[in-house]
């Protein structure tokens, strides 16, 4: 059993990256646990970030431009005041990160150093340790939050359930060393991060599965534009599981794409190199399956490479390559999910009680297509409003009413042969390029997966998510963004929406599509 004080006044926070953290330190002195499956920095997605953060901090930049190089990259889904909004907060929150002990890459004169990164129309990527500055964000806000007196750190835990209270949350049911138990709370905050890990190719941790979009889902929130999945062109082709990440920085400074005849095919594509991520990850898509190898050619950059990107060559080295003399094989793999649960301007789900912080999120700011950085500030930006939110919401006294489930072993010792297939049907059928057939396929497979396995039960988890993806992939019968249906090849004005909708409303418009099929098979 997890021996925490029970306290109805406090605030779980559930996920131990950026967006967890900020917002635990966001809420002192309110007093907050934050709740993370494994210890701080090692499960999370955010120490992998090596990009950089996206902020409008050069004498030739403004907010203004930062959201319209947002804008023009979300492929007329972002909410046009959302994306303001965080692009006027970033100066600020890069100077909350320095106030939380971050050290930031700086020039000779020293300024801030800001890089480029591809969509971005000025230099506006700041950075610590070269291409370590989600590691460096995640050390600094871990040490400020185990420092804090109004922090609970529970490590090692996993939540299973949301508990409802009169359809409101009234705290969480957390499972640890086998055993659950019930823990009230006034609000809970899901910081759980992305999806990657349910597809056979990802750069992110393979527990990136999309449990906060899980819990969230059953306990009746609206979900927005599940549909978009953003895939990193270049992900490190060596044979690891997850794979690591050849930081697109490295294209902004001039590294360039190249198939094994060394041709740079991205000659003809406007923006080349630095085209959209979606633009660059289909075309290194059909070189792959047209069996062509796709490298990351570097070496131009020469002998700075080392030091300019110490952990991409780091992580060559470890497979016997030196990028600073030899092309990175390189293909795309599930980077960085663009929907999730729908949100407002301060992080409220549909559901009372239940917030939402960075990639689990979708606030509006991403629409169809991420550009490049904006994640990590996005977390921070929201986590302050979530805060301010939540600190103005009227205590109650959660949980008092609610009947518990009787304290149990779990079922969270996922099948791997289970785990391994959905992670295929995925890639499969759900990934870069999709099309009806593989949609339907997938909907239905993953459809009996979810609602066949007990609860709580990791895999069944893993397929719901699965099926929501898909489900909403099947239904946007066009081409945007991170989205790209074969048969469906244009975007279409008539859809130049988010698709917002329910774990029921999926349910029920499946099983309609399905009348529909057996109908048009049996006429």
């Amino acid at each position: 059993m997890i021996s925490l004080l029970q306290n109805s006044d406090r605030v779980i926070v559930i996920g131990g990256g950026i967006a967890g953290l900020a917002t635990a330190l966001r809420l002192a002195p309110l007093p907050a646990i934050v709740i993370a499956k494994a210890r701080l920095g090692t499960e999370a997605s955010t120490p992998w970030a090596q990009g950089g953060i996206a902020a409008a901090m050069g004498e030739d930049d403004a907010p203004a431009l930062h959201a319209a190089d947002t804008l023009a990259a979300g492929a007329g889904l972002c909410d046009p005041a959302v994306t303001l909004r965080v692009a006027e907060a970033a100066a600020d929150c890069i100077a909350d990160l320095a106030a939380w002990g971050m050290a930031f890459d700086r020039t000779a004169t020293g300024e801030l150093a800001l890089g480029l990164e591809a969509a971005h129309s000025r230099r506006r990527i700041v950075h610590a340790g070269g291409d370590s500055t989600g590691r460096r964000a995640i050390e600094a806000l871990a040490r400020a939050a185990r420092a804090s007196p109004s922090i609970e750190i529970l490590e090692d835990a996993r939540i299973t359930d949301l508990v409802l209270d009169d359809n409101a949350v009234a705290g969480v049911i957390a499972e640890r060393q086998g055993q659950a138990s019930y823990l009230p709370a006034r609000a809970v905050v899901l910081a759980t991060g992305g999806v990657g890990g349910l597809y056979a190719h990802t750069t992110n941790p393979l527990g990136s599965t999309g449990s906060g979009i899980a819990l969230a889902a059953r306990a009746g929130a609206i979900l927005r534009d599940m549909e978009f999945v953003q895939f990193h062109p270049t992900a490190i082709a060596v044979g690891d599981d997850p794979m690591p990440l050849a930081s697109e920085a490295i294209r902004g400074e001039g590294a360039v794409l190249i198939n094994a005849r060394g041709e740079r095919f991205m000659d003809a594509i406007p923006g080349k190199e630095l085209a959209p991520r979606d633009v660059v990850a289909r075309a290194i898509w059909r070189e792959s399956t047209a069996g062509k190898d796709v490298y990351l050619d570097a070496r131009a950059i020469g002998k700075d490479f080392p030091a300019r990107f110490p952990t991409v060559t780091a992580l060559c080295r470890r497979a016997g390559l030196d990028p600073a003399t030899q092309a990175i094989p390189v293909r795309p793999a599930a980077h960085y999910h663009m929907g999730g649960i729908a949100v407002d301007r301060s992080g409220r789900s549909s559901v009372a009680g239940l917030w939402a912080c960075g990639e689990v999120a979708a606030t509006g700011l991403h629409g169809a297509n991420r550009l490049a950085s904006n994640s990590l500030i996005e977390a921070l930006a929201c986590a302050r409003w979530i805060a301010q939110a939540i600190a103005g919401r009227e205590a109650t006294t959660a949980g008092t009413k609610v009947p518990l489930p009787p304290a149990t072993a779990t079922r969270l010792d996922s099948d791997a042969t289970s785990r391994a297939s959905i992670r295929r049907l995925m890639s499969a059928s759900v990934g870069v390029i999709r099309d009806h057939a593989g949609l339907a396929a997938a909907v239905s497979e993953l459809e009996a997966l979810a609602f066949a396995a007990p609860r709580p039960s990791t895999s069944g988890d893993l397929a719901l998510v699965g099926f929501l993806i898909a489900s909403a992939a099947r239904k946007r019968t066009e081409s945007r963004g991170g989205h790209f249906r074969r048969d469906y090849p244009a975007p279409s004005a008539r859809q130049a929406q988010s698709f917002s909708f329910s774990l029921a409303d999926a349910r029920t418009r499946t099983a309609n599509i399905q009348a529909q099929d057996f109908l048009v098979r049996n006429a």
